[in-house]
C-alpha cells in the first residue's frame, strides 16, 4: 500500500492520473478480488473495524477512541488492533505508552494505548488472537478493512467532508483502496467528519443503498486553548489543512505553518528550523498529539521543542451521543449469529 498520498490525487485527474490508468485498474481487480473473498478467519470475540475508502488519514484514529470509551463505559474490555505503521517492530506486541517509542510500535498505536489495550501485528490474525487470549469482550480494529483477513462484525468507514475520495480513482493512480461498489457491499454504515460537502455522493449512494449515515465531527478539548494567539503551526498528519482549520477555529492567528508527511520522524534541522522561526517572529508552536507522541522520549533538539509546543488534544464526536455504543451493540449481535451458525 502507497503511504504518502501525492497532492495529484486530491485534485481533479490530469495526466499524471490517466497515465496511471492501466496499473490503476489491475490493482482493482486485485483489491475487489481480496475483498470478496469469503475465506476468513473467525475469532470469538466481536470485531469493529474502523476503515476508510482511501489511502491518507479521514479520522479512523480518534474515532476507534470513541468507541473503545463506550465500550468501556458499557463495561466491557476492548482491545485494539494496528498494523503498528511508521514503527519498526515486526513482532505481534502489547503497546506500552510507558515504554515504547514511536519510532518502534508506530505514533497512531501510542495514542490508542491511551484508551485501551492495543496490539500491533504486520499480522492482524495473529493481534487479533493475542487479544482474545488477553481477554478482550471486543476488538476493534484500526484500518484493514481492505485486507479481508479476520471476520469483521460491524465495519464503519470514516469519509472525511472535506477530502472525500480526492480524484476517485484507485491506487496509484488516486487514493482509492478498492472498487467504490465493492467497498460499499461490504461496509455497515458511513461515518461522514466535518460540515463539508466532498462525501455528500457517497453519503447518497450509501442511503441508497440502506446504508446508516452517521455524522461527527474532529473537536479540540480545549476551545480556549489558543484563542488570540500568534501560532507557528507544524504537522506530520496526511490531510495538514484539517488542523490548521482547526486552529482557526480556535481562533489562533496562523502566521507561520509548516506540514510534513504522515509519520514523519523530525530531523535535528527540521527541529532546529521551526525553533528558529518561533523565536524569530515571537510565535508559539503548536502541533498535534501524533506529532506530540512522535517527539516524545527523545533528547536534545527534539526535547526542547516538545517542551515549548502546545498540543491540540481532539475527539471525534459524534452527532448523535448513543452511535458507538449501538455500534458495539449491533457487532456483539451480529458475532453471536455467526457463532450460531457455526454450531448448526
Amino acid at each position: 500500500m502507497v503511504s504518502e498520498a501525492p497532492p495529484f490525487w486530491w485534485t481533479r485527474k490530469d495526466w499524471r492520473a490517466w497515465s496511471l490508468w492501466p496499473i490503476a485498474t489491475v490493482y482493482g481487480r486485485v483489491a475487489g478480488t481480496l475483498m470478496n473473498r469469503r475465506r476468513r478467519h473467525a475469532v470469538p470475540v466481536p470485531v469493529i473495524c474502523v476503515g476508510n475508502f482511501t489511502v491518507g488519514g479521514a479520522g479512523k484514529t480518534p474515532t476507534a477512541v470513541a468507541i473503545a470509551r463506550a465500550a468501556v463505559e458499557k463495561g466491557l474490555k476492548p482491545g485494539i488492533l494496528s498494523r503498528g505503521y511508521g514503527g519498526t517492530l515486526d513482532v505481534t506486541t502489547i503497546v506500552d505508552p510507558g515504554h515504547h517509542r514511536s519510532t518502534a510500535v508506530g505514533d497512531e498505536p501510542l495514542l490508542l494505548a491511551r484508551e485501551a489495550l492495543t496490539v500491533i501485528s504486520r499480522r492482524r490474525i495473529a493481534g487479533a488472537e493475542k487479544l482474545v487470549e488477553e481477554g478482550v469482550d471486543l476488538i476493534i480494529m484500526d484500518d484493514g478493512f481492505q485486507s479481508a483477513r479476520l471476520v469483521v462484525d460491524y465495519a464503519l468507514i470514516v469519509v472525511d467532508s472535506f477530502r472525500g475520495i480526492g480524484n476517485g480513482a484507485i491506487v496509484p493512480a488516486g487514493p482509492v483502496r478498492a472498487p467504490i461498489a465493492v467497498q460499499m457491499r461490504h461496509l455497515d454504515a458511513i461515518l461522514k467528519v466535518g460540515k463539508g460537502d466532498a462525501a455528500d455522493q457517497f453519503v447518497r449512494q450509501a442511503s441508497r443503498g440502506g446504508k446508516p449515515v452517521l455524522r461527527s465531527d474532529v473537536l479540540p478539548r480545549d476551545p480556549d486553548l489558543l484563542r488570540g494567539r500568534r501560532v507557528l503551526a507544524f504537522a506530520g498528519i496526511a490531510d495538514p489543512n484539517k488542523f490548521y482549520r482547526t486552529l482557526a477555529d480556535l481562533g489562533a492567528e496562523i502566521v507561520d505553518r509548516q506540514g510534513f508527511p504522515d509519520h514523519h520522524q523530525l530531523e535535528d534541522d527540521e527541529i532546529a528550523d521551526l525553533l528558529q522561526r518561533s523565536e524569530a517572529e515571537d510565535l508559539q508552536l503548536v502541533t498535534t498529539a501524533k506529532d506530540h507522541v512522535r517527539l516524545s522520549g527523545q533528547h536534545g533538539k527534539a526535547e526542547e521543542l516538545l517542551e515549548k509546543s502546545m498540543v491540540v488534544e481532539v475527539d471525534m464526536v459524534f452527532d448523535d451521543p448513543e452511535a458507538p455504543s449501538r455500534i458495539i451493540d449491533l457487532a456483539i449481535a451480529a458475532c453471536r449469529q455467526r457463532q450460531l451458525k457455526k454450531t448448526d
